[in-house]
């Protein structure tokens, strides 16, 4: 018990100022403080009844099919573009890193308009699939579109940020013996990329499932079809208060539970870790221009 407590109250190292423990665990509690308050609001005895009514089960099940959606398609449009952001050297780049951003800063009723204007029946796609007998808004393909357009900048950051740290060194090499750029691509690009791909599918899976706005906006709210989680508690916090703090609570742990699988070892030896553009060994981290050595 002695040792756990001097441990605790041992300095933060010789780089950590004591003075930084204040506001760090204002923070820590800023963050976990609503959530104990969430925890402490929900009414135990009827907690599996209110998460699995039918309309709990169908929110459910419709938010992970359209965010399992979203993440493929983040992947198969993500991968590309973070790759073209690292490697390519356009001029317009800067821009185009800024579009891809956009959805961060955005409110996400913006997003759901801007997708609506797109899409929507008289949108600027949207009144030629209309008469071609595509009908994309306020259907569960606009809940995969509206979740793939807040994700995709979460999988793109992630990716470039990688490729960057991680250089051109064994990709020029692999070029200078004769590899294809496809078998470079194959070989070496993405086996060095895939901790970091896996992290942001994660990443993008869970901001996918926590997505409101621009669904509500753009997909609208249908039981069964385009209503997601969010959107069920959304509803019942005006008709059930106590299945909205239940169904939020449900949607807290999976979030913890995705955050935690984002950020853990993948495909890493023991004792090493990359982050950041750092690779830690033994608690020590060295910065790297050129990836693994």
């Amino acid at each position: 018990m002695q040792r756990g407590l001097r441990v605790v109250l041992r300095g933060p190292g010789p780089g950590v100022p004591r003075w930084l423990l204040v506001p760090a665990l204002l923070g820590f509690a800023f963050v976990i403080g609503p959530l104990v308050a969430l925890t402490g609001a929900v009414e135990w005895s009827h907690f599996g009844e209110l998460v699995t009514s039918q309309a709990s089960r169908d929110a459910l099940w419709l938010s992970l099919k359209t965010a399992l959606a979203s993440t493929v398609v983040c992947v198969v449009l993500g991968v590309p573009m973070a790759v073209l952001l690292a490697r390519v050297r356009w001029r317009i780049l800067p821009v185009l890193r800024a579009m891809v951003l956009l959805p961060l800063v955005l409110p996400p009723v913006v997003g759901g308009l801007s997708l609506l204007y797109l899409f929507g029946r008289y949108g600027l796609l949207g009144r030629h699939l209309e008469a071609m007998g595509v009908e994309i808004a306020f259907s569960t393909t606009a809940v995969v579109l509206a979740q793939s357009f807040v994700a995709l900048p979460f999988l793109v950051i992630t990716l470039e940020g990688a490729m960057r740290t991680s250089g051109e060194r064994y990709e020029r090499i692999a070029a200078t013996l004769g590899a294809a750029p496809t078998t470079v691509w194959r070989r070496i690009t993405l086996p060095l990329l895939r901790p970091a791909l896996i992290s942001g599918s994660v990443l993008a899976f869970a901001r996918a499932l926590g997505e409101f706005g621009a669904t509500l906006t753009f997909a609208g709210s249908l039981q069964g079809r385009t209503r997601t989680l969010p959107l069920e508690i959304y509803l019942q916090r005006e008709n059930d208060p106590g299945a909205a703090v239940a169904l939020s609570l449900l949607l807290v742990l999976m979030a913890v539970l995705i955050v935690l699988v984002a950020y853990r070892r993948v495909g890493v030896p023991e004792g090493r870790e990359w982050a950041a553009g750092l690779w830690s060994w033994g608690g020590r981290a060295t910065t790297t221009e050129s990836g693994p050595r």
